[in-house]
This record gives structure tokens, C-alpha cells and sequence, in this order.
């Protein structure tokens, strides 16, 4: 018994030897711990869930690493924004998700940062960052967290009352449209079992797709869709195929500068490319792989000898 403790335990070290590499990748994207204000967009504002207690509050607080001497604009998201910014959305929802957002200038790109992944159950950063995209956010920092385990769908309204509160102008009907999309790849991951970064590639591709050849009809948007689930090799039920028809006729018929949508698209897609090869070009990853496995056997072995 002994020593299948001892087995135990050394299955547990070296999982952590193996999730140091994923972590340390993850925190590369991350920002500094030393902020330079950038004047033009004012100080970062941090938006806290209109639901939170105050001891959830300080736990979001040292999330998103929030202290007294910090330079930043505190306010507060209900569901009257988010009534505000969707077109079906409840007043009297309860909002947990909170977030940091720095805007940043123009060609910077979005990085999105789940702080308290563990809390945060649906929404995947690249989702975040997809839909915030579609609702005109292009260049922006944004660290997302939560107390308790939601599923981070109320996060992105925050995001866009932030964005407001520094100068920005969002279109509403982009806004909802955006809402929608996170919807649909959540609905598409959990629901539809399809892997949450095949996911997120899809409705990029659709997207670019969408930006490079104008479609003109509903029927040219399901020739993009049905091509690009044939490319990646997803197969959908009939209903999850017609909320994702659904979903981009409306990015179709939204007021978007396509030709300069389509840049940012290539630059997302080169982002979730980069992200893969990073882990698989990672030498250390690798090699914390094979030791698993040869201390694993060692362990097994020992208990025999």
C-alpha cells in the first residue's frame, strides 16, 4: 500500500512537470507586471459582475491583480447592459464574469487572457476574441475572470461596456450578432462534440471566407459554410448546421469593411497557427512527455521488485 502512495504521488509531481510548460506558454501572451498608461485611451478599466459579493469581488480583485495603488477606472456590469447591448437580452440576469481591459493602438490585435480558467466553463479565449472581432473591438488587452464556475457568456458584455467607456463606438446589431456567434461555438463545442480550437478555426475560416468573396445570398453563404466543414473534416447535426448558416448570413449582412476585416482574420488565424506549433516545437513539452512515461514505468516496476 505503501508504495502505491509513493506511485501515486510521483503521478502527481510529474503531471505538474508536464502542465509547466503549457502554463509558461500561456503566460508569454500575457502583459508585463509594470503597465505604462497609455493616455490617448486613459487607464485600464476593470468591470466587475453586478452580482458579485464582496468577497467575490476581492477574489476577482486579485485575479486580475487589482490592488489599492493600482492606476485603473473601476465600474460595474447588470442586466440592464445586457439588455443594452443584445437584442433579447434579460435585465434581470445575474453577472458574475469580470474583466480587465486595456484598449491599445490601432494594429496592436486582441490578446485575450482567462485568468481563472477553471471558472470560466464554455467560452475558450480564441472564442472571446473571435467575437469581440465580429463586434468591432480590433486592438485591446482583456484579462476575463470569475469567483465561481459560469460559463463567461456575460464577460463579453462587460468587454463592450468598457470599450464604450474609453471612447469606442460599438454598432449594436454587431454587438448582438457577436452574442450570437459566442452562442453558436459554445452550442457547437458542448452540445455538437466538436473540439473547442476546431471550433474556433471554423468560424474563422467561414469568416475570411465571408470577407474574401462578398457573398451575396444566403445560398452563397451555405456554399462557405458546407466547403469549409467538408475542409476541416466536421460533421454537424441538421440543426447545428442551420444555426451556423444562421449565424454568418447575419455577419453577411452586417456593416463591415470586409477588405480590411479579412487582414485581421489572416492575422487571427496566423495567432491560433502560432499557438499550436509553439507547443509542438517545444523541445522541454516533449521531453516532459517522454520522462512521464519512463518515471511512470519506473514506479510501476518498483512496486513489483
Amino acid at each position: 500500500m505503501k508504495k502505491m502512495v509513493q506511485v501515486y504521488l510521483a503521478f502527481l509531481l510529474v503531471i505538474g512537470v508536464l502542465v509547466s510548460p503549457i502554463v509558461a506558454l500561456a503566460d508569454t501572451n500575457g502583459e508585463a507586471e509594470t503597465e505604462v498608461v497609455n493616455e490617448k485611451f486613459g487607464a485600464p478599466i476593470v468591470v466587475y459582475g453586478g452580482n458579485l459579493t464582496d468577497d467575490q469581488k476581492n477574489s476577482v480583485k486579485e485575479s486580475l491583480k487589482v490592488t489599492d495603488k493600482s492606476d485603473v477606472q473601476e465600474i460595474v456590469v447588470t442586466g440592464k447592459d445586457l439588455a443594452t447591448y443584445l437584442n433579447d437580452g434579460d435585465a434581470s440576469a445575474r453577472m458574475f464574469s469580470s474583466a480587465k481591459i486595456t484598449r491599445k493602438d490601432a494594429g496592436s490585435g486582441l490578446i485575450i487572457n482567462i485568468v481563472t480558467p477553471d471558472n470560466i466553463t464554455e467560452v475558450t479565449a480564441d472564442m472571446f476574441a473571435n467575437a469581440m472581432l465580429t463586434a468591432g473591438i480590433e486592438d485591446a488587452v482583456v484579462d476575463i475572470a470569475a469567483p465561481k464556475p459560469v460559463t463567461g457568456h456575460s464577460a463579453l458584455v462587460g468587454i463592450y461596456k468598457a470599450y464604450e467607456v474609453t471612447g469606442g463606438e460599438l454598432d449594436p446589431e454587431r454587438t448582438d450578432v457577436a452574442n450570437d456567434e459566442l452562442s453558436v461555438a459554445t452550442i457547437l463545442s458542448k452540445q455538437g462534440g466538436v473540439d473547442e480550437e476546431k471550433v474556433t478555426e471554423l468560424l474563422t475560416e467561414i469568416k475570411k471566407q465571408i470577407a474574401e468573396q462578398n457573398p451575396a445570398s444566403r445560398e452563397e453563404v451555405e456554399k462557405i459554410v458546407s466547403e469549409q466543414l467538408s475542409k476541416l473534416k466536421i460533421e454537424l447535426s441538421d440543426k447545428d448546421r442551420q444555426l451556423l448558416i444562421d449565424l454568418m448570413d447575419r455577419i453577411r449582412q452586417l456593416d463591415i469593411d470586409f477588405s480590411k476585416w479579412s487582414d485581421q482574420l489572416n492575422d487571427f488565424s496566423k495567432t491560433i497557427e502560432d499557438k499550436f506549433n509553439q507547443i509542438k516545437d517545444n523541445e522541454g513539452f516533449w521531453q516532459s512527455v517522454k520522462d512521464f512515461f519512463n518515471n511512470l514505468i519506473d514506479s510501476i516496476r518498483s512496486i513489483f521488485s
